[in-house]
């Protein structure tokens, strides 16, 4: 049996499908997917062992040009692509109207969210087969739960498993923290002399820290947690590859709520992620040894990208921020590491 996915963006996204197929793989022992995503988080794809082929899509630059795209030959490649076999199901994962503009250049039976589950519900017009699902869950259970509807079977009742770890992990755990502190949300950042404090109690027990980045402002955060601090240490720029294999083997990671967050979870690195303006019953990261912090605030969470508050005295944005002490953070990742 060989199947299409529909799951293009973004990092966290991409990594919330992987459980669907492990279960798939696990119910269907003979089924194969080939997978539609984002060229940027295409490697991701390729390491589930169920994934045959990926189909990688540059969708957020093609739509930024779309005549120039159609003229291109990059696009007639992926519709040739996307199109050379004839699928025994088509999976829309992303229920958005972007993903469900590409079902008709497939071929194949279409299976996706009906109209009360899916995020834009006008994709389900696109769609063969309407499977509902709760709105109310995890986005990882959903997307179990959609895989189950159209291929057959019952979601286990276990833990979703990401299937990819064994590939990154070594022989034993190494004395380092990762901190993902970068975020393209605005309201989402902790606040830097947080981040500072918490190097200081790393550096008591006598923890490396390691400091990722993914753009100029995240490197130059980076830089400055790092000058105060003979224990900090600023990676190089790394692949998503790279970036696995260092959090596979790290005693932990604390983070904001961001894709990196969601690969710790992936690769079964204990971590503990701090949620501002988000849910973390609906996105937080999920599998074992995880910890979600959410602030306790009178908007909470807005789910909003930019706070409209002041700072809190004067200094701490987003305000939220200020009912999640250092402290708290740190005595939640020590609880949680020493645990294991």
């Amino acid at each position: 049996m060989i199947s299409l996915i529909i799951k293009t963006s973004s990092l966290g996204d991409v990594i919330h499908t992987l459980p669907a197929l492990t279960d798939a793989q696990k119910n269907i022992p003979n089924i194969q997917f080939d997978w539609v995503v984002e060229k940027s988080f295409s490697e991701i794809a390729s390491w589930h062992p169920a994934v045959r082929n990926v189909i990688p899509v540059k969708l957020r630059e093609w739509r930024k040009s779309p005549l120039k795209t159609f003229r291109s030959d990059e696009w007639k490649t992926f519709k040739s692509n996307v199109n050379a076999e004839k699928y025994d199901a088509i999976i829309d994962a992303q229920g958005l109207l972007k993903s469900a503009l590409l079902l008709p250049l497939t071929n194949g039976p279409r299976f996706g969210l009906d109209r009360q589950s899916a995020r834009e519900s006008i994709s389900s017009y696109f769609y063969d087969h309407k499977i509902n699902v709760e709105k109310d869950m995890h986005a990882v259970e959903r997307t179990r739960s959609l895989f189950a509807q159209s291929l057959g079977y019952s979601v286990p009742d276990s833990l979703g498993n990401y299937g990819i770890k064994d590939q990154f992990i070594s022989t034993e755990k190494q004395p380092y923290i990762v901190l993902l502190h970068g975020t393209t949300w605005d309201s989402k950042h902790y606040p830097e002399n947080y981040w500072h404090e918490m190097i200081s109690l790393a550096e008591r027990l006598s923890l490396r820290v390691k400091l990722l980045w993914g753009n100029d402002v995240e490197l130059a955060r980076a830089r400055s947690l790092a000058d105060k601090s003979s224990h900090c240490e600023v990676m190089p720029a790394l692949s998503l590859a790279e970036i696995a294999q260092l959090l596979a083997n790290a005693t932990g990671a604390i983070a904001v709520d961001t894709g990196l967050g969601h690969l710790a979870a992936a690769v079964d690195c204990p971590t503990v992620s701090l949620f501002m303006s988000t849910n973390p019953g609906w996105s937080g990261a999920y599998g074992k040894s995880q910890k979600h912090l959410a602030v306790n605030y009178q908007c909470s969470p807005c789910m909003k990208r930019t706070c409209p508050l002041p700072p809190a005295n004067g200094e701490i944005h987003p305000p939220c921020a200020t009912t999640i002490s250092s402290n708290d953070v740190w005595n939640s990742f020590v609880e949680l590491t020493q645990s294991l």
